[in-house]
């Protein structure tokens, strides 16, 4: 039985107004208020330190959502998602700063196109919750105790009543979030059983309004997807019913066009196809097989015990690349290794762009064979690899390609885009093949082999720094410092979120102390 109230925070917070900053630590605790109860679970320190984490949860005999709002995982997230919206709203409406170092802030991990779970804000059948931070107000390092009462006993109340009661929301937009959230895994559930790895539907927004804005590009010129005829397939769907746009089956599909007509587009909407988005993004129904990594050469980047062998053998000095390790990967080593990790996790789907590729790891024309032998050249090529792949491992390749013709070789499918538009291009780029041989010799050998797992080794991962035990930090969406190391994720595309960042270096902490 929860004893103070929200009448005992107001005059513990007037209590200790003025004093030093440390005095907010009486206020941890839980408050009863007429419509939720408020849990103070941490307090911070000082007002320039990290903001202190509350929650409020409301019973759903207050918040009163429909049980078929929340009545399977993908309507609960996108339920969840639009909530985070709304409060994240309400504070941007009612915050302002209050003092000194982060006074007044209050802050929520908002969402952006994408639709995450998340544990700032869930909702179950008992309640409805939200965590946030609160930067409690302090003028210098005093107290301001009676702005402190203001933002938690008055301002949070409304932001509550606003953004958390069935009531005060907008039911047709919460129908919106949940269905295009079930639609969006419903239709990704089947694509196996289809053969697919991924689908584009007819009327989908692929570009975006900037190479750092995730929101649809807007306006008349904007081009909607339209399937090839020969590439259509249709589901049917929980909320939209039946939907039809393209179906890229399994194996070895290429995307090809001139520059600037759509191609890397594309493949950026299918590498975030793991992921629900939003209504209204234009990509909700664009979709990947949930275990597809996209794969980019990363120069520079450390490799540790990585069998390369497949793609790399017979290095200069006898290096062995079967536990391959490098503080300083080239860029053929870094896609190799960045290949082989995503194998031994399991992945069934590979996107690579040519731009971001290495130029020899994807390609040995027959002219540069004939000068370089295969005895002096270490690096097997992807071409020679990538149907191996499929065979022996069904592991698929998506491949924006626009610079070699050879590939028309390799592969199963082949879609060509013109001015954003999609067109099937398997036939011509077959004949084309046939009528211009490249005579280049296969590398590849008979079979691409084993994939072979690893163990970290317990001391991999160690959390200290000078004398604290654990010392980990994340730097918004690319960088973790997890004690002495800098983990470097900017070149980690498919990261949505900064929050994903956390959770992951939680996630190293946690199999560390538990597994390690």
């Amino acid at each position: 039985m929860v004893s103070k109230t929200d009448d005992t925070l107001r005059q513990s917070l007037q209590r200790i107004d003025g004093r030093g900053y440390k005095a907010y630590k009486d206020i941890q605790g839980v408050y009863r208020f007429p419509r939720f109860t408020l849990y103070i679970d941490y307090v911070q320190g000082d007002p320039f330190a990290s903001p202190s984490r509350l929650r409020v949860r409301v019973p759903q005999a207050v918040a009163r959502y429909p049980a078929s709002t929340f009545s399977n995982r993908s309507r609960r997230i996108g339920l969840e998602n639009y909530l985070l919206s709304v409060f994240a709203l309400a504070v941007r409406e009612a915050a302002g700063r209050k003092g000194s170092g982060k006074s007044g802030m209050i802050a929520i991990d908002a969402p952006g196109q994408e639709l995450l779970e998340r544990t700032a804000m869930q909702v179950t059948a008992e309640f409805v919750e939200a965590q946030f931070a609160v930067g409690l107000p302090a003028q210098g390092r005093r107290v301001l105790g009676r702005t402190a009462a203001g933002m938690l006993c008055d301002d949070l109340p409304r932001i509550v009543e606003t953004a958390l009661q069935y009531k005060n929301n907008r039911a047709e937009i919460i129908a919106r979030y949940t269905a295009v959230s079930e639609d969006a895994d419903a239709l990704r559930s089947q694509l196996a059983e289809r053969g697919l790895v991924a689908f584009v539907a007819n009327g989908a927004v692929l570009p975006r309004r900037s190479g750092v804005d995730k929101r649809p590009l807007r306006g008349a010129d904007v081009v909607t997807w339209q399937s090839p005829p020969d590439m259509e397939a249709t589901f049917d769907l929980p909320n939209a019913g039946q939907v039809t746009g393209t179906g890229i089956p399994a194996g070895v599909t290429l995307i090809v066009g001139g520059g600037f007509h759509g191609k890397s587009t594309l493949l950026n909407a299918l590498e975030q196809g793991i992921y629900n988005h939003k209504p209204g993004d234009g990509r909700e129904l664009v979709v990947t097989v949930p275990d597809a990594v996209k794969i980019r050469a990363e120069d520079g980047r450390q490799v540790t015990g990585v069998d390369i062998s497949p793609f790399i053998n017979n290095l200069p000095f006898g290096q062995d690349t079967t536990t391959f390790s490098s503080d300083n990967a080239s860029g053929s080593t870094s896609q190799a290794a960045n290949i082989m990790e995503a194998l031994e996790l399991g992945s069934s789907l590979l996107l690579i762009d040519e731009d971001t590729a290495a130029t020899n790891f994807m390609i040995r024309d027959r002219r540069m064979q004939a000068l370089i032998s295969k005895e002096k050249e270490p690096i097997t090529p992807f071409i020679d690899r990538v149907q191996q792949l499929y065979t022996e491992h069904g592991v698929s390749t998506i491949l924006v390609i626009g610079g070699s013709g050879d590939y028309f070789d390799v592969a199963d499918q082949v879609i060509g885009m013109e001015a954003y538009r999609p067109h099937m291009l398997t036939a011509e780029a077959k004949a084309i093949a046939i009528a211009y041989r490249t005579e280049r010799q296969v590398e590849g050998g008979a079979q691409f082999g084993g994939i072979n797992g690893r163990i970290p080794q317990p001391h991999s991962l160690n959390p200290r720094k000078g004398r604290r035990d654990v010392s980990i930090k994340t730097r918004g969406r690319d960088m973790i410092l997890f004690g002495e190391e800098v983990i470097d994720l900017s070149t980690v595309s498919q990261l949505a979120d900064a929050g994903q960042t956390r959770a992951i270096a939680d996630a190293l902490y946690y199999a560390q102390t538990k597994y390690m």
